[in-house]
């Protein structure tokens, strides 16, 4: 079996080969998405013919996706025109294989039931947190998609009423205050040259960066409050790469026990255990199911 894998994001594309137990091949390619969805097509076509021969595709990408017929249901201007394009059928006319296609989260969220730190536990959420909050719901290990594909919409929980504006998509809601996006727009407030995560922490020291990071930890801890009161799961999985620093999921762990309702404690709070190969191998397995 060879499954050829695609991970699309705004910024980098992830590409690799899955034989049923482990990936090779991998790379990495710009996504250059403000070019448009058209242009992405022929950009994920050009690099899956560079891996030829395969039995079958799995695409992970941004956006909500219409897993019936495997076409973007919704995405946001990050890839303009990508709305509405049928990835299913254009890669399965350009390489006659079976074709997967899942939104990015859940891909990485199933790759984590299969492979990582999920194995073993079949209802979970999983939130990654980067440039927005991404988010996945598992029940009985399968995704729950939702009525319109859109299921798991975490960045979307309302924490501050306050900041609402009439036409400014998730204006007050989590993505804007607990992603790695408002880390680093908190920081530079204070130090313009914190642009970036790994900045932020080498600057951990400082009273007044350690302040910023502490009130984003907060802003983490209001949305899991929700979730955890509102779907009392047994586990939570957290990803992203700013996820690697150690303090944060030791206060995140604290700070949300401490604060839950008695009847909801317990709950485990995961690191995702697959890095930045979840997704892949999240869509290559859904792929391998289309193999017959």
């Amino acid at each position: 079996m060879r499954i050829a894998a695609l991970d699309i994001g705004g910024t980098s594309i992830k590409s690799g080969i899955w034989d049923g137990e482990k990936t090779s091949e991998l790379k990495e390619w710009d996504t250059n998405a403000s070019q448009g969805g058209t242009f992405l097509m022929e950009r994920a076509k050009a690099i899956l013919h560079t891996y030829e021969p395969f039995d079958a595709i799995g695409i992970s990408t941004a956006g909500q996706v219409n897993t019936i017929d495997g076409s973007i249901h919704y995405a946001n201007d990050n890839i303009p025109g990508y709305t509405g394009i049928q990835v299913r059928r254009i890669m399965e006319e350009e390489f006659n294989v079976p074709t997967a296609v899942e939104n990015d989260v859940n891909s990485a969220a199933l790759g984590e039931y299969f492979f990582g730190a999920g194995k073993g536990v079949e209802d979970f959420l999983c939130l990654t947190y980067g440039t927005g909050v991404g988010g996945a719901i598992v029940i009985n290990g399968k995704i729950y998609s939702g009525h319109r594909f859109s299921g798991g919409s975490f960045g979307g929980i309302l924490v501050h009423p306050e900041a609402m504006e009439e036409g400014v998509e998730y204006s007050g809601c989590y993505e804007k205050y607990a992603s790695t996006t408002a880390l680093v727009r908190m920081a530079m407030q204070i130090d313009p040259s914190l642009d970036n995560g790994r900045k932020i922490f080498e600057a951990f020291d400082r009273p007044e960066i350690r302040e910023v990071i502490d009130k984003w930890i907060d802003e983490i801890v209001y949305g899991l409050l929700t979730l955890v009161h509102v779907f009392n799961p047994s586990d939570i999985l957290m990803g992203g790469g700013i996820l690697a620093q150690k303090y944060i999921i030791e206060e995140v762990r604290k700070r949300v026990d401490n604060r839950l309702s008695s009847g909801f404690r317990g709950v485990r709070l995961v690191q995702t255990g697959l890095g930045n190969q979840a997704g892949l191998l999240g869509a290559a397995y859904l792929a391998s199911n289309l193999i017959k």
